[in-house]
């Protein structure tokens, strides 16, 4: 049977409103459907995928969002991406005593403010690459210089995805940290850098959500950053993601869990902050040993996607847990058997300057497809037509009994969507197939 958008049978007790208009925020509407306490999903402002649902408030108009909450009864709202975590929309909904998911702006540091987080990870003993702050562009050549190379610089403030650079070269760091500190090509996101050593491993997704002083793990993922295939070119905001992640041990995701999001927890409840909402650590692997590379407050993109299709457990109660504190009342989350694989669909172009309106043929057979979900992204109605709208565009998305059945599921319904100037990467989860020895 294909994947149903439809409500599961039981009784609606409560609306929805979940903020964001990408992927992410799609599979999690599409997901929460299926509560049976959820009569209806809001979401805002979303995209063509949501269409019958969207209201036309943008996720940073914070004074429109708590309005609609308050008039729409029972409402619990669910928070997607990072920008309206920035400026404070939890503290601001639950000033007006509205049920809201989500860490607290104070909480958000740690996604927003790379100085902050890495800082943080000193204070906690908690393992990560060694590194250096910076707001003088000589000073920050001179630690490269003294410890040599290669480094990676990043932004420290919030960049969509793209505000770390590898650097091989002097050369190459010098100008990463112009165009950082001189040029601004960053705004106030750059007014500070982090430089730190380049550690060469895998990269995984560890994510979990927190009340506070619990983890409740999800299913393990791996996204893919780079634009073309063999990782090969400029960071994006994710071009695809599996899961669940073989070469990952039970062993590696204990460690992740007691020496990376355990410290972080109790470390921001010891600090006055704490952790309520999902926390994201990107994990890099080396010889077996995790060390975090950077912590998002929100679900991944495009994790969510393929955590989604495989979650059994009813996603509705374990958020409601995290407001209310008491997640280890429920235990661990259920997932699927098999894997789920995501090929991101993007525009010609992306992460640079794309083109938008572009037609996009094939959905509706697409939508026929078992075990297929199309998570839309950068996507907008035209009359009764979809057309592009962003730079990620569309979240393809299969259910399979192994990995490699279902990438060349995703890979099959990718084939059949067409629209000007897409782009995609053509191996998503090639290192676990590799590892798997091809199944």
């Amino acid at each position: 049977m294909p994947f149903s958008d439809g409500l599961s049978v039981g009784m609606k007790k409560r609306s929805v409103l979940v903020i964001g208009s990408g992927g992410r925020e799609h599979a999690l509407g599409w997901k929460l459907r299926q509560s049976p306490d959820v009569e209806k999903v809001f979401h805002s402002p979303g995209n063509a995928g949501t269409e019958n649902s969207n209201i036309p408030f943008k996720a940073t108009n914070l004074d429109e969002l708590i309005s609609f909450a308050e008039k729409e009864e029972d409402c619990f709202t669910v928070v997607g991406p990072e920008d309206p975590l920035a400026i404070g929309i939890v503290d601001r909904f639950q000033t007006k005593g509205l049920r809201i998911f989500g860490p607290s702006q104070a909480a958000a540091q740690l996604e927003n403010s790379k100085v902050f987080s890495k800082q943080f990870m000193a204070r906690h003993n908690i393992p990560t690459a060694e590194f250096g702050v910076f707001d003088n562009p000589d000073a920050a050549v001179d630690y490269v210089k003294s410890k040599g190379l290669p480094k990676v610089v990043k932004v420290d403030g919030l960049a969509a995805g793209k505000g770390s650079i590898i650097c091989h070269t002097l050369e190459e760091a010098r100008d990463a940290i112009q165009r950082i500190l001189v040029r601004s090509e960053f705004g106030h996101a750059g007014d500070r850098i982090v430089i730190e050593d380049f550690l060469n491993g895998y990269e995984v997704s560890y994510i979990g959500i927190c009340d506070g002083k619990t983890v409740t793990p999800l299913a393990m993922a791996q996204d893919h950053k780079r634009i073309f295939d063999g990782d090969q070119g400029q960071n994006t905001g994710g071009m695809g993601a599996y899961s669940p992640v073989p070469m990952v041990s039970e062993k590696l995701q204990e460690a992740i869990l007691e020496k990376v999001m355990k410290r972080t927890v109790n470390g921001m409840q010891e600090e006055g902050h704490p952790f309520k909402g999902v926390l994201y650590a990107g994990i890099m692997v080396v010889d077996d040993e995790p060390y975090t590379l950077e912590f998002n407050c929100r679900f991944g993109d495009p994790e969510t996607q393929p955590q989604m299709l495989r979650m059994k457990s009813d996603l509705l109660p374990y958020l409601e847990a995290s407001v209310d504190g008491n997640l280890a009342s429920l235990g661990p989350m259920e997932w699927k058997s098999g894997a789920a694989a995501c090929v991101v669909m993007a525009s010609r172009g992306y992460p640079g300057v794309y083109e938008r309106g572009k037609v996009i043929r094939g959905l509706d057979e697409v939508a026929t497809m078992p075990d297929v979900k199309v998570f839309h992204a950068g996507t907008a109605m035209r009359g009764n037509e979809v057309v592009t709208n962003g730079g990620r565009v569309l979240n393809v998305t299969a259910l399979g009994s192994n990995l490699r059945e279902a990438v060349e599921l995703a890979y099959l319904a990718v084939g059949r969507i067409r629209f000007d100037g897409a782009h995609y990467r053509r191996d998503i989860g090639y290192r676990a197939i590799a590892h798997l020895g091809g199944v």
